[in-house]
């Protein structure tokens, strides 16, 4: 079953439902997305009822605007508490403190973060929404002189942004501030099968332009990735899904993985893989099976196989996000046909309303090895050789 809400839903996915037929529920937000009425359209009331009166039924949503709609409709059944585990960033830190028995974090009210003694912290430290998306309000600061600059970074860009999301998805109340963690950091598209079993669909490297960056610019899959790294990622999942008791249950989880290959988790994204469909799509781009039907038909990547049969290449996610200090109001257009040209094999492009987001779109990328350097340009790339300005704006 198929939940859809917006902000966006791709083409892949639309043909994955189409294809296979898949139940989708006809809420207004899924209509007004998707006005093909071929589809195997079911009304709420439908849906309600197949959950009430069958086991194990799979849902997957493409935003976690839908987790609304789950808490008002779906009580009856243990999602609502289980996607409450995972959003609300305190909650998972209690889940997991066992695990994590020395891992420093502490809750905070948004109105209170001014008055906070930060002398009691160790720094560097990360400070953001208990309950957030996308690194809207996510901020790492090194000492206690960033302390204020931070705040008014953060003030300003919750201003600007609260009221893009629901508050089920970003909710300003309440922030965490928690320790730093040192190493790379890794973004992953898993499922808990029907026997509670995690099943690993894709492993991307995010890499950051500075110790500073917490931007979600550039995301890299690739073969050398995923055997490096499955294994350590499968035994840590499988001590999440028990501690969660989690089956028929997609999530997107974001991991540090430190000198010692310890791993330590960021934040588990619930009934969903990466947001904007973007990880999952990528996935086929890169290994050639669909994310989506693999989870609704509770499959396993046979890895052996897809790396005898794949190019040994790197697949990249690019976040197009308005970084460039120039502001919405003077901004013309964006340039994709320039952007386009600009890497070796651009594989799908996405074009987003960055007045409303914040960000002009989303770019797939084919890399070889050799070329890397396409993708440390992008990541350390302020944009701005691609905005066209507003006349008489000098803002470039």
């Amino acid at each position: 079953m198929i939940l859809i809400d917006n902000p966006y839903v791709s083409d892949f996915l639309i043909n994955t439902i189409k294809s296979n037929n898949l139940k989708i529920v006809a809420t207004s937000e899924a209509k007004s997305l998707i006005p093909d009425p071929s589809l195997n359209w079911i009304d709420e009331s439908e849906a309600i009822n197949i959950l009430k009166n069958k086991k194990n039924v799979s849902i997957y949503s493409n935003s976690e605007n839908s987790i609304n709609w789950v808490d008002e409709n779906l009580g009856f059944t243990n999602l609502p508490n289980q996607i409450q585990l995972f959003k609300n960033k305190v909650k998972f830190r209690e889940l997991i403190q066992e695990l994590f028995p020395n891992y420093f974090f502490k809750s905070v009210k948004f109105n209170e973060l001014k008055n906070i003694d930060i002398h009691q912290f160790q720094f560097p430290l990360i400070i953001k929404p208990a309950i957030g998306f996308f690194s809207i309000g996510v901020y790492k600061v090194e000492s206690p002189t960033d302390w204020n600059i931070v705040l008014t970074k953060l003030y300003t860009e919750i201003t600007e942004l609260k009221n893009v999301y629901p508050k089920q998805v970003i909710d300003v109340s309440d922030f965490i501030i928690e320790e730093y963690i040192e190493g790379d950091e890794y973004a992953i598209d898993c499922y808990f099968n029907n026997k509670g079993e995690p099943v690993i669909l894709n492993i991307l490297h995010h890499v950051f332009s500075s110790g500073k960056d917490v931007s979600d610019r550039v995301y890299t899959t690739s073969k050398e990735i995923i055997l490096k790294h499955k294994d350590n990622i499968q035994h840590f999942l499988n001590l999440l899904g028990k501690k969660a008791d989690l089956t028929n249950f997609p999530i997107h989880i974001e991991i540090r993985i430190n000198n010692q290959h310890k791993i330590y988790p960021i934040e588990v994204n619930p009934l969903r893989f990466g947001g904007w469909c973007t990880t999952a799509d990528l996935t086929w781009y890169a290994y050639k099976f669909n994310s989506y039907e693999y989870f609704l038909n509770n499959k396993k990547p046979d890895w052996n196989h897809i790396f005898e049969t794949q190019n040994n290449k790197l697949y990249s996610l690019i976040a197009l996000n308005n970084n460039s200090g120039i502001k919405d109001s003077e901004i013309e257009s964006f340039n994709f046909e320039k952007l386009w040209k600009d890497f070796e094999n651009p594989l799908n492009l996405r074009e987003f309303d960055f007045r409303k987001y914040d960000m002009f779109g989303m770019l797939f990328t084919e890399t070889s090895y050799g070329n890397e350097a396409e993708l440390t340009e992008i990541l350390t790339s302020d944009l701005k050789k691609y905005i066209n300005l507003k006349e008489h704006s000098n803002a470039l």
